[in-house]
């Protein structure tokens, strides 16, 4: 009796590693795959000194790496989108005479390419000459040395404005949606974030408040 009842547990186990299995199998494998989307900052707000108050902010932003179309290393390309809103409220002094509101991106570049130079000679031979039998040279070739020279410098960040629209009247909004922006010159890791300014124009007075989305590593 003890013998059946310890084959019939090693079979259950066996049983149920059979089940288990297909669950473990069933797990994905690798990084997530990147869809662009990214998270966006608290919007930004700002009461004017004659008591209007400024707020931009931005919803629904993508910004998706896409290899460039020249094949170059040194060319960083995005697809990018979202809905940028600036209002104006409150009971401000003066009359508002309108503003504007500009939209775009900013990207950071580790390395920027610099100056890229050769360094060597160029030479002139010919051959079949002899000076002391006189034969006759049949031909001639120029031989070429020398190396390519990099001169990396520090890197910077690049202002892609995308869209700017003029407005008599607030709310104001800008919505792109798989819009294309690219810099050059980029070497290593880069960087990107959006960025939206609200400028409110009374006849004497402008009063700016500026946006700037969370940054995300390339």
């Amino acid at each position: 009796m003890l013998n059946r009842i310890v084959t019939t547990t090693a079979v259950a186990g066996v049983l149920l590693s059979a089940i288990a299995a297909p669950v473990a199998m069933a797990e994905p494998d690798g990084p997530p795959v990147d869809t662009g989307v990214v998270a966006s900052d608290e919007p930004a707000t700002v009461t004017s000194p004659d008591g209007w108050v400024l707020t931009v902010k931005a919803d629904n932003e993508t910004q998706l790496p896409v290899a460039p179309l020249t094949t170059a290393v040194s060319s960083r390309e995005y697809l990018v989108g979202g809905t940028f809103t600036g209002t104006v409220t409150g009971k401000g002094k003066g009359t508002l005479t309108g503003g504007t509101l500009e939209a775009g991106y900013q990207i950071g570049c580790g390395i920027e390419l610099g100056q890229i130079r050769l360094v060597g000679s160029v030479g002139a031979s010919t051959a079949n000459a002899n000076l002391f039998t006189g034969a006759i040279p049949t031909g001639v070739t120029f031989p070429l040395s020398g190396t390519v020279e990099v001169h990396p410098k520090p890197g910077t960040v690049t202002q892609v404005p995308v869209d700017k629209k003029s407005f008599k009247a607030a709310p104001a909004r800008i919505t792109l949606k798989d819009t294309h922006i690219k810099v050059d010159g980029c070497l290593g890791q880069s960087f990107i974030r959006s960025y939206a300014t609200l400028t409110s124009s009374t006849a004497d007075t402008d009063d700016i408040v500026a946006y700037y989305g969370i940054t995300k590593a390339v």
